[in-house]
């Protein structure tokens, strides 16, 4: 299928950057994760504060992204679907090592057992002592639908209907819960460029969000040259 005309050459150009970018970041950031600005160790974060808090949430999160990208790989021919799918898929994987990598180099834990997730959201940061959150499955002042086990993801249900759907369906489908999954992952990232003590996380993050919001651009585009639209 060829690239339809307009703005979206464009857009291909500035996702294409922003997922260059944040590959390039995340070479640096990896290394500079355990030191201060003046090659001091930096303070380990606590167990519950938002900096191990996000990284081991927004490891699933990326988790769920990535293996949607693959599903639609095998689901259509569409090259455009395809590419955007490949950056999403490699740059996710890519962040979602660095997020893993720096909860072993706190000797954190990746998997906290009774802990809600997005609870990080409502703590001080701080001390790792927990000051309240929106409940279950609620960040940003977004829920989760039933189903899903943090706002913006795919219940297995919409998995499911993923895979065994094809061609433009397959499409309009990935580029529906794309969306909603990168709104959710843009919120919680801006929780965490708000709320995370450790510098390096907090660029990640707000790299996330400048990257994620560019691609929400290039997906409604897809959406409309489908004769589709995001969902809600």
């Amino acid at each position: 299928m060829s690239r339809p005309s307009g703005r979206t050459p464009r857009t291909y150009w500035v996702a294409g950057t922003a997922v260059l970018l944040a590959l390039l970041f995340a070479a640096a950031a990896t290394v500079t994760a355990a030191t201060g600005d003046t090659g001091t160790p930096a303070r380990t974060p606590a167990l519950h504060s938002p900096d191990a808090g996000f990284a081991r949430d927004m490891a699933v999160h990326h988790q769920q992204a990535v293996d949607m990208s693959f599903i639609v790989r095998d689901r259509t021919q569409d090259e455009a679907v395809r590419s955007l799918a490949y950056d999403i898929a490699n740059t996710q994987a890519n962040q979602r090592g660095m997020l893993l990598g720096w909860l072993d180099l706190w000797g954190l834990p990746k998997v906290v057992a009774g802990e809600p997730p997005m609870s990080w959201m409502g703590t001080s940061g701080a001390d790792g002592e927990h000051t309240g959150h929106g409940g279950h499955g609620e960040h940003g002042g977004q829920a989760a639908k039933p189903g899903a086990l943090m706002p913006g993801m795919a219940t297995k249900e919409e998995l499911a209907r993923l895979a065994a759907a094809s061609g433009r369906d397959a499409e309009v489908l990935y580029l529906q819960l794309m969306t909603d999954h990168h709104k959710g992952g843009v919120a919680m990232a801006e929780g965490c460029a708000r709320l995370c003590e450790t510098p390096v996380e907090r660029e990640l993050a707000q790299g996330m969000v400048d990257a994620q919001r560019s691609e929400l651009t290039l997906m409604a585009d897809m959406l409309g040259q489908r004769g589709a639209a995001p969902r809600g």
